[in-house]
């Protein structure tokens, strides 16, 4: 069904608002003559109910004259830049107006409080409608930040960025773009709020108890990673999310019919989610609606199908996919006059929007100063749990050199370095206390459980205390509730799987990175042809170099277990980015030759002298992971020879050029370098590459190995080869 275009639900709402508040005045001055006690009660009822009436008229008023200022400053800023997407910030103004107006718990004046309420974007191409309700909500995000939208260095681009390096835009929750994302990261605030719920309130105090909401198009629903998101939701009864859909049967390149027809709201239903169908755009419902999803405590996270118009207001494209871009900028000043704006003023803001967000700022703010006031009182008879939150929140964790201090020798014999990260993990957890993990359904072979940690969620021997979480077979969305719970700002969160199924979650590794979210680390297991029979659709040979591509990523793959134990702590410790932690499937001779402490040290570093020639330098070799051990035998005879493990490029490019220089002197330029997978990054250190630059087979992972020249003998023939 459609909406006619010229029904205008909020004026028509607003006279019978009107109406019932005339009669009530009416029937109030009527009881005024013959007072007599049941007569005056009545009357006194009366008069609460028409203040109240008044003031819900009032505030109404207030919020459509809101949502049509939004669509005011949407309007001027896409016109300015000649750049951007209408459709959405036109035709949801109504939802924001609900959300910031009236329904979401926030402090424009400390965006980073622990428990306000979370809103995400998914639909992050209509950033408009977010910057311009951070604006009117009184958040640091100046009028001349919103003229300068999608310009180099604004506070304003084209799609939502967490605060990084980049941008720091106050009330940005999560980076958004890649349609999908934002529903399933919001399933990870979800997954966080109730984990911190769990973890820190008490009987006698409240401190968590914050909703999530998120605002998603037909684009976000149809991407896959939604539905699996949305399932895990339900299952684990997430009823602190809420989804509100920008129902308006439009996609880009044709109507919405065009691609799809499902029910969608029997889908989420089916999954579990307690389902609304409402008019978008008739505000008394909005609020009634989302009030009620608020106050429904039942198990269920919320769908909220919002039937609107895209573009709304703009006669010339609403209602069709023109409106999704800037089609709309020559209409800008005709459509600006036909919603009520001043003729001619750009970015008009009116007084009585800006006293009325006053008003719920100060509504907001003794909300913010009662919390305030239970949160001292839970930190003073918690001083151990608020130490260890505070630091949680300020991601405050011992230093790099200290952790790996604290952390006993393995005392490994040959391993797989999947074996060897489970005994790190445990000691990770133990130091960090907000540490958790889980794994899309591979527990048993990615080793990546924490013992004692309990399992999160709902039912069975799960609590929203535990600190394993059990995915299911969903990758992508584990990626993307991992980055959500990162973005929540309480714990630190890794997810495992096989290494050749992370293309299944590349996108959000990807934005993982965009946003600097070094809370999230990956584990990545079974990790080169040496996988074996399973055969080559279980073989990576591409994925470690098209992880280590990403700008912002360390990808780590050690070469035995004290280089993992370097790994591990390196993916809690550093500030600037996610880490992808790469391990073995087959057993590994370790190092022992080397000091533990020194394989540590060298590990942080990204690369160091695992073996030193003991004459004049002639020839390195570089190696990684599963391919250290083949390297340290081929160099054994050979005295001019120097072996260098070099677990994460990354984090050895970081270092200064005097210890670069020390390990890779320039003056050698005979440099072999070899790894179980595809050769091409190689070439940057080496100028020959023992790689893998071909698919595997299936057959027993040393047969594999030895076949594709993944063997000591092997890079024996070509090091003599070279002399």
């Amino acid at each position: 069904w459609k909406f006619p275009k010229p029904l205008n639900y909020s004026t028509m709402k607003f006279s019978m608002l009107a109406i019932a508040a005339a009669a009530l005045s009416a029937g109030v001055n009527g009881f005024a003559v013959n007072q007599v006690p049941a007569a005056r009660t009545f009357a006194v009822r009366q008069s609460t109910m028409l203040k109240a009436t008044e003031v819900e008229t009032d505030k109404m008023a207030a919020l459509a004259t809101a949502a049509n200022e939004a669509r005011g400053l949407a309007m001027d800023s896409i016109a300015a830049a000649h750049s951007g997407h209408m459709g959405l910030p036109l035709g949801a103004a109504e939802i924001g107006a609900s959300l910031y107006g009236s329904q979401m718990t926030y402090n424009a004046k400390d965006p980073q409080w622990m428990n306000r309420d979370r809103f995400i974007l998914s639909a992050g191409h209509g950033s408009m409608f977010l910057y311009s309700w951070l604006n009117l909500a009184g958040f640091d995000l100046p009028m001349e930040e919103v003229k300068n939208f999608r310009q180099h260095h604004s506070m304003t681009p084209g799609h939502p960025e967490f605060p990084n390096s980049e941008h720091n835009t106050p009330g940005i929750e999560c980076t958004t773009g890649p349609l999908g994302q934002g529903v399933a990261n919001a399933v990870g605030f979800a997954v966080s709020e109730k984990m911190a719920a769990a973890k820190y309130n008490t009987e006698e105090h409240t401190i968590f108890d914050h909703h999530i909401y998120a605002l998603a198009g037909d684009g976000c629903f149809q991407e896959g990673v939604s539905a699996e998101a949305a399932a895990f939701a339900a299952h684990e009864k997430l009823d602190n999310l809420i989804v509100l859909y920008d129902a308006n049967e439009v996609t880009l390149d044709k109507m919405a019919e065009y691609t799809q027809s499902e029910d969608i709201l029997k889908r989420y239903e089916s999954y579990g989610w307690e389902v609304y169908d409402i008019d978008g755009h008739d505000l008394a419902v909005v609020e009634e609606t989302i009030a009620a999803a608020k106050a429904s405590d039942n198990g269920k996270p919320k769908f909220i199908k919002c039937n609107t118009i895209i573009g709304k207001g703009m006669e010339e494209t609403e209602g069709t996919n023109a409106a999704h871009g800037e089609a709309g900028v020559p209409y800008v000043d005709a459509a600006k006059k036909n919603i009520g704006l001043p003729d001619g003023e750009k970015w008009y803001v009116s007084e009585g929007t800006r006293d009325f967000f006053g008003d719920v700022q100060a509504k907001n703010e003794a909300v913010y100063n009662e919390w305030q006031a239970t949160y001292k009182a839970w930190s003073e008879a918690n001083p151990d749990m608020a130490k260890e939150l505070e630091a949680a929140i300020a991601d405050e964790v011992m230093s790099a050199e200290e952790m790996i201090a604290a952390i006993p020798e393995l005392e490994s014999g040959a391993e797989a370095t999947r074996v060897s990260g489970y005994k790190a993990i445990q000691e990770i957890s133990k130091l960090v206390p907000n540490y958790i993990s889980g794994s899309a359904d591979l527990h048993g072979s990615t080793r990546n459980y924490i013992d004692g940690g309990g399992n999160f969620g709902a039912g069975f021997d799960k609590s929203y205390e535990g600190k394993n979480l059990y995915f299911g077979i969903r990758e992508h969305a584990m990626g993307s509730i991992l980055n959500g719970i990162a973005y929540h700002g309480i714990f630190k969160a890794s997810g495992s799987t096989f290494l050749v199924f992370v293309d299944y979650f590349r996108p959000t590794v990807r934005v993982a990175g965009l946003a600097e979210l070094n809370r999230v680390s990956w584990i990545l297991t079974h990790d080169s042809i040496g996988v074996g029979e399973d055969g080559p659709t279980h073989q990576p040979v591409e994925t470690v170099s098209g992880l280590r591509v990403f700008p912002n990523v360390d990808v780590y793959r050690p070469g035995d277990a004290e280089e993992t134990v370097a790994a591990f702590v390196s993916s809690v410790t550093r500030k600037e980015g996610p880490t992808a932690l790469i391990f073995s499937r087959q057993n590994m001779d370790q190092n022992d030759a080397l000091p533990a402490a020194e394989r540590r040290a060298g590990a942080l570093k990204g690369a160091y002298i695992a073996k030193k020639e003991t004459e004049d330098l002639d020839t390195i070799v570089i190696a990684t992971g599963s391919e250290v051990q083949h390297a340290l035998k081929a160099a054994a005879d050979k005295p001019g020879v120097r072996v260098v493990s070099m677990p994460c490029m990354e984090a050895y490019e970081r270092q200064s050029d005097e210890y670069k220089e020390e390990v890779l002197p320039s003056s050698c330029t005979k440099r072999v370098a070899m790894e179980a997978g595809v050769s091409g990054l190689w070439y940057k250190y080496a100028s020959k590459v023992v790689g893998v630059d071909r698919f595997g087979f299936s057959a027993p992972g040393d047969t594999v190995m030895s076949e594709l020249g993944m063997t000591a003998e092997n890079l024996s023939s070509v090091l003599e080869s070279l002399s």
